[in-house]
């Protein structure tokens, strides 16, 4: 929840974004009404450092957007690894596929589309990292339902999950701030994982599967 000061001299050490990025960086924000849903340059660098650490072989993100952060994520890939994104809003299908072709990792990233809840049963593979950045009313369905398929040692990264800081406040009772408390609290108890919340950007809630 740093200020833009902060954010920005952050971004400034930070390793910069590739071309591509900011190419779909800039699109977004020139294109799309919500263009804030991006992960951009600080967070999608903290997602490629954490995915280049783990060198995963299966990725799994719930929630696309435009495509920035599954490119990110695929950076750490383990050779002949794989990253699945599911995305809900069919509007945005064709740009996620243009702009993973951009990136050069079609043959890395499969998109599906449809109602996560519906696809993630289906997905037959073991995961090492999943990223879940859609819907907030669904975070423990999706948890629940992808913590069956990570492997031991593997993340989850959960991200909006301070919700502009609303959580933190009492008197903000919205139904997506009090389904976000209840995630968060959820997630914290849940003595299959050990887990870190860092206040970067909207929230990212990292928890690691311990058995």
């Amino acid at each position: 929840m740093a200020n833009d000061k902060i954010n920005e001299y952050c971004e400034d050490h930070s390793s910069p974004e590739s071309e591509v990025l900011r190419q779909i960086s800039r699109d977004t924000h020139a294109n799309l009404l919500k263009p804030r849903m991006l992960s951009g340059h600080l967070q999608g660098r903290l997602l490629s450092m954490i995915s280049q650490i783990l060198q995963p072989v299966n990725i799994l993100e719930i929630g696309a957007y435009t495509g920035y952060s599954a490119i990110c994520l695929a950076e750490g890939l383990a050779k002949g690894g794989k990253l699945i994104t599911i995305e809900a809003d069919e509007e945005l299908e064709s740009r996620i596929r243009k702009n993973i072709e951009l990136a050069e990792l079609s043959d890395q990233i499969e998109l599906k589309m449809g109602n996560a809840l519906d696809v993630i049963p289906t997905l037959d593979a073991m995961f090492d990292l999943v990223f879940i950045d859609a819907d907030k009313l669904n975070y423990i369905k999706y948890y629940d339902l992808v913590i069956e398929k990570l492997n031991v040692g593997g993340l989850i990264i959960s991200d909006n999950v301070l919700w502009d800081g609303k959580v933190a406040d009492q008197y903000k009772n919205d139904a997506t701030t009090k389904l976000l408390r209840e995630f968060n609290a959820y997630v914290h108890n849940d003595t299959r994982t050990k887990n870190v919340l860092l206040p970067i950007r909207d929230g990212l809630l990292v928890s690691r599967k311990i058995k």
